[in-house]
């Protein structure tokens, strides 16, 4: 079984796929872009899938990340529920993401000294 250190790492390097694929690109531009789309949604089912494994004492340790929201932003990604929303995937990516990584850097740096 992987360690939850590397889980929260698994968040915050997908965190930065995400900022690094919608660099300079526009709401439009995303809505329109189905490869950009794709990418960045796949990296919010990773970020989805990495917190599902994040044990109950660490979420109840650190409630300040959304860890049950994360999850199941996932769980609708990835069965689809007959279509994505688009504009609250843009949210997700570019509002909720980077707060969440910042909030997942610091849960690493207090427990793991990364």
């Amino acid at each position: 079984m992987r360690r939850e250190e590397l889980y929260l790492r698994d968040i915050v390097e997908a965190a930065d796929d995400v900022a690094g694929f919608l660099s300079g690109i526009s709401r439009e531009e995303f809505l329109r872009n189905n490869l950009v789309r794709s990418a960045v949604l796949q990296k919010l089912m990773i970020i989805g899938e990495a917190a599902a494994h994040i044990g109950e004492a660490l979420r109840t340790k650190y409630p300040e990340v959304p860890w049950q929201g994360i999850v199941s932003f996932r769980n609708y990604a990835i069965h689809g529920y007959f279509g994505v929303n688009w504009g609250y995937a843009w949210i997700a990516a570019t509002q909720d993401t980077p707060l969440l990584r910042a909030r997942v850097l610091a849960v690493l740096q207090a427990e793991f000294g990364a």
